[in-house]
């Protein structure tokens, strides 16, 4: 099958020739056709297989390829984080070369005048985060009045992240009339609880079996005591001589103490997390990419927005509350339909977080002793007999730099993307 069949013009199918796209991945195959239609549209599709062209493509030819007097923004796409708006944003302008479009990011953690520069230029699509997206509207920087079509690209993200209120803000400023699609890797009960009051009959689109794992993705679990972990993620990553690791940790306070080991292993290594600033998070992120450095430590506010083609390797070196965030860290690498190797590091007090993403996967992992980095039983033993553990609602908050009530630790609202 050729992009020409699914109803794209020419024009913009000579784009997706120009950048090597010959045949649409199932996800696109099926969602094209009604996005271009006008339906409403709930799809979910493993990580790596197309998402964002599934819905931009349609939309650019939809809205976007006849100049029209005014520069109103005619779609809007919300995104959890600075790093997937970003991408988002990068694809919609590869998509579009050439034709009369004008596509604008705005997030938090940066000046917003630049985003303000561009806005006043002339925006047909706007692509942003919750946060930075209703400063702009209670500001009155912008209008969305014209709004055609609203997308949420990983909606459970944001549910996740305690986006809920910021969208039904959202909801009620715009037009009563408007097309919505949902667009994720993984759908929850939350998820199907907000579609109900957002969209009008969607089509409900899944490729592949829902909350599953990409199949050209090899997963490995090593047992392994918490206090060994550094030393066996410079061990697999010096023996195997992997050039571009991505490994995830759940709290920022890990990212930066991993990265500082593994330099002192003598691997070059970037940490990403939420209290860098964005300059420094880009440079981080660019430097990773291009190879010039070897790891990037990073919490899940990267699991969602890092697109390298190539990523061979991920390590969670702690495995995630949220059993769904395993799926879209793992699916940084296989993408595109590359194959990949998804490493996982498990402590003896984290069995049941593998057990929860067994369930939600509906598979069994074989846990593997890595030789020389063998558990300790005595370790085991003293986990046992130590405190009860909290809940794991109170341990991703605790994560997040929450309590309970979704409030900060200092008592204020946490701050948003």
């Amino acid at each position: 099958m050729r992009f020409s069949t699914l109803g794209l013009q020419a024009n913009i199918v000579a784009i997706l020739d120009s950048l090597g796209y010959d045949t649409p991945t199932p996800i696109q195959q099926a969602a094209i056709p009604q996005v271009l239609a006008g339906h409403d549209v709930m799809a979910g599709a493993q990580t790596g297989t197309g998402k964002t062209a599934a819905f931009a493509l349609p939309l650019i030819q939809r809205y976007l390829t006849t100049e029209t007097s005014d520069k109103a923004i005619r779609v809007l796409v919300l995104t959890p984080t600075r790093e997937l708006a970003q991408q988002v944003h990068q694809s919609f302008v590869r998509y579009s070369q050439g034709l009369s479009l004008s596509a604008v990011v705005a997030y938090g953690g940066a000046s917003i005048n630049p985003q303000l520069d561009a806005l006043n230029k002339g925006c047909d699509v706007l692509v942003a985060t919750p946060g930075r997206l209703l400063e702009l509207v209670i500001k009155q920087y912008i209008d969305l009045n014209s709004l055609q079509t609203l997308v949420l690209d990983e909606a459970d993200r944001m549910l996740d992240m305690g986006f809920i209120t910021d969208i039904n803000r959202i909801i009620k400023r715009l037009p009563e009339s408007h097309q919505t699609l949902f667009f994720s890797a993984t759908f929850n009960d939350e998820v199907f609880a907000l579609s109900k009051t957002m969209l009008n009959q969607p089509k409900l689109i899944e490729v592949a079996e829902r909350n599953t794992t990409a199949t050209q993705i090899e997963q490995r679990f090593y047992e392994v005591d918490n206090q060994r972990k550094a030393a066996l993620t410079a061990y697999l990553i010096g023996a195997n001589n992997w050039q571009q690791v991505l490994i995830f940790t759940r709290t920022k306070e890990a990212v930066d103490a991993l990265a500082k080991e593994l330099k002192k292993d003598g691997i070059s290594t970037a940490p990403v997390h939420g209290d860098k600033s964005q300059g420094a998070r880009d440079r981080g992120l660019e430097d990773f990419k291009s190879g010039q450095v070897r790891a990037l430590v990073a919490t899940d506010v990267a699991a969602r927005g890092l697109d390298i083609e190539q990523l061979k390797y991920v390590i969670n070196y702690e495995l995630p509350y949220n059993a769904e965030d395993y799926i879209h860290r793992i699916g940084r690498t296989g993408r595109a339909g590359n194959t990949g190797l998804a490493v996982s590091l498990v402590s003896h007090k984290e069995k049941y977080l593998l057990e929860g993403i067994e369930k939600l996967t509906s598979e069994h992992y074989l846990l593997q002793w890595q030789e020389g980095f063998e558990p300790n039983p005595e370790m085991q033993e003293a986990t046992n007999s130590a405190k009860r553990k909290p809940s794991k609602k109170n341990m991703r908050a605790k994560a997040l730099g929450m309590k309970g009530n979704n409030k900060a630790r200092t008592g204020r609202p946490r701050r948003r993307s």
